[in-house]
């Protein structure tokens, strides 16, 4: 077995926010560890993702990405209810709309996120197994 290190990746930018995407394109994730903490302008969510700047392409890590600063939320082709549902992320892309930022999660199947927020602080950060 390989040694693997935990990761931990602070965006700030849009290249930034692009290693994140990358990262954690492909992940799969439950619509039960989607969570928006509107009081806290917190956007979490809990993923299990391959591990591709590591040798071993099938090494699987559980990852939490945090979006802070969140103002709002919308989805759309996403079935909230339905908690042990699972999307596949495809990647995260930045936009900037006059004074905010709308961070979108596209997911298989024509679903997303879009994150609307004043400042890009985004971390990706790996769970103990």
């Amino acid at each position: 077995m390989s040694k693997y290190f935990l990761k931990k990746i602070i965006a700030q930018n849009s290249k930034d926010l692009q290693i994140i995407s990358a990262c954690c394109s492909g992940s799969k994730i439950f619509i039960k560890d989607i969570k928006y903490l509107k009081e806290n302008k917190l956007f979490l969510i809990s993923l299990e993702r391959f591990a591709k700047e590591t040798k071993d392409v099938n090494l699987k890590v559980k990852s939490v990405v945090k979006f802070e600063f969140i103002d709002s939320s919308k989805s759309k082709n996403i079935d909230i209810t339905d908690l042990e549902n699972s999307i596949e992320l495809i990647g995260i892309d930045l936009y900037k709309k006059e004074k905010n930022y709308e961070i979108t999660l596209l997911f298989l199947n024509n679903a997303f996120i879009t994150l609307s927020a004043e400042i890009i602080e985004v971390t990706l950060e790996d769970q103990k197994n």
